[in-house]
């Protein structure tokens, strides 16, 4: 052993071996790997909602915040809040305005609004923002404006898209309104069935801070028989709603606002009545594309004989005519495409004089939904119409009516691939109108649709419709990290 350790290699063999045997021990005893966790998006409640009814002028306003959903409890840690709701006025009136607010969630708000003035801004804050939802909906049986006409108050935001008949088929009026304390500068884009159109006195108008604007589309692009319109800003946020009105006995009613372009759209909300069904689709990129058609029925999905596709070229639009493949019954499309696409369907009803309504292109309703506007009064019926196109779903569905208390909620299962019509009707002595809550049950496949009122009048059937949108309940937070790029220039 003397001379192995005098013998330097000797030595280092024996240092070596030693170090061997410390990392074994050390390797064998070392704790596990903290798993990576990969942040994610944090669901928190939504504290503050604008929106903006843009033409209550002789029209219902529908105003609600349903009371807390118990399965959430986190709603439970807001602070009270309130819901304003003011109309945008000139310096004058403002001095002699006069604004309601209300304070209570699961109380539906409901006015007939006098004729006149101009948009109708709500403003929520704390518990009352989380889920709260607002329309209007004006009802004619004479004129050129005869019909049920409804839409949802919208919130102002950067881009709306907006797919219907075009100026030269109806009076297709835009309206615009700026809530926000910034200027807006908005620019418009529209396709036709000939291509892209623009306006030959220039694409663009300013809306200030507590500004409105009514645009006739004619005046920006007067020849298209069929349009999607894109509503942009540059800078700012605008709400943007579309109005078409396609004269004495054809019809009255708002475009709804149409989901942003993308490779699959789903339009919900098709009633079971009768009359014909006009699909509209425009290809706003660069690319030709044919898009695959397939209706999701009562009964099953399936594409639809003689009209599985529809071919649209590059920055255009076009239409085609499905009465005889969903007309009389309850129904959503899917459609596909290998480029991003927008869609929308008009819904003529029927009798010697016919009123049109409007759906379009809309996200799953995966948080839920709430519809402001319900009736069950005289010979008017609500309809709520749900897809399950991919998956079966089950969703909760609420009434809150505006007097008396409100029915048990009733559990909705859609089988895959189905889609189900059910008759909206408030409990006895409950009196007026009534809001809808949809929400899906945990564990539910995606749930898309819609809310339908009709009113069968002697010279024919007055109907519009309003596809579900996502409560605006709670918001995606996403993740932060420390990333030296944000503060490095």
């Amino acid at each position: 052993m003397r001379r192995l350790i005098e013998n330097r290699f000797g030595l280092l063999a024996l240092v070596l071996v030693a170090l061997g045997a410390l990392y074994g021990v050390a390797f064998v005893s070392r704790p596990a790997p903290a798993a990576q966790v990969r942040p994610q998006a944090v669901r928190a409640p939504v504290e503050s909602v604008t929106a903006v009814c843009p033409a209550p002028s002789g029209s219902r306003v529908s105003v609600v915040t349903p009371a807390q959903d118990q399965r959430n409890p986190g709603q439970q840690d807001q602070e009270p809040g309130s819901a304003t709701l003011s109309a945008i006025r000139t310096p004058e009136e403002k001095a002699g305005g006069k604004d309601d607010v209300i304070d209570r969630p699961g109380l539906l708000w409901q006015r007939e609004i006098a004729v006149g003035g101009g948009p109708l801004v709500v403003d929520a804050t704390g518990a009352m923002a989380a889920g709260l939802e607002s329309a209007q909906t004006a009802r004619e049986t004479s004129g050129t404006q005869r019909g049920l006409a409804g839409v949802r108050c919208v919130e102002p935001g950067a881009e709306s898209w907006f797919v219907g008949p075009g100026p030269a088929a109806a009076e297709m009026t835009l309206y615009l309104a700026n809530p926000d304390a910034a200027p807006a500068n908005v620019s418009f884009m529209v396709y036709s069935g000939e291509g892209p159109v623009l306006s030959e006195r220039g694409n663009g108008v300013v809306v200030k801070p507590g500004q409105h604007r009514v645009i006739r589309l004619r005046d920006l692009a007067p020849s298209p028989l069929i349009m999607a319109l894109q509503v942009s800003t540059r800078s700012g946020r605008v709400a943007a709603a579309v109005k078409a009105v396609l004269g004495e006995g054809r019809g009255v009613d708002w475009l709804p606002v149409a989901a942003a372009p993308a490779t699959r759209v789903v339009v919900p909300g098709i009633p079971g009545t009768a009359g014909q069904r006009e699909l509209y689709v425009a290809t706003p990129g660069e690319r030709d594309t044919v898009v695959r058609i397939k209706a999701v029925l009562e009964d099953g999905s399936y594409a639809l004989k003689n009209k599985e596709t529809i071919e649209v070229s590059a920055g255009s639009a076009a239409s085609l005519d499905l009465s005889t493949g969903i007309g009389g019954q309850p129904a959503a499309l899917v459609l596909e495409s290998d480029v991003p696409i927008v869609a929308g369907l008009k819904i003529t009803g029927t009798g010697a004089r016919q009123d049109v309504a409007y759906t379009a292109g809309a996200a799953s309703v995966d948080l839920g939904s709430v519809v402001a506007d319900g009736r069950a009064e005289g010979k008017q019926t609500s309809w709520l119409v749900l897809s399950a196109p991919f998956e079966a779903a089950v969703a909760e569905v609420q009434l809150v009516p505006s007097k008396g208390a409100a029915p048990a909620p009733v559990e909705v299962k859609v089988p895959a691939a189905r889609t189900k019509e059910l008759r909206l009707t408030p409990p006895k002595g409950s009196k007026g109108g009534f809001s809808v809550v949809v929400r899906p049950m945990p564990g539910s496949g995606p749930v898309y649709g819609g809310r339908v009122l009709d009113e069968g009048v002697k010279d024919g059937r007055l109907l519009t419709a309003q596809p579900l949108a996502m409560a605006r309940t709670w918001a995606l937070v996403p993740p932060t990290v420390d990333e030296p790029g944000a503060v490095l220039p």
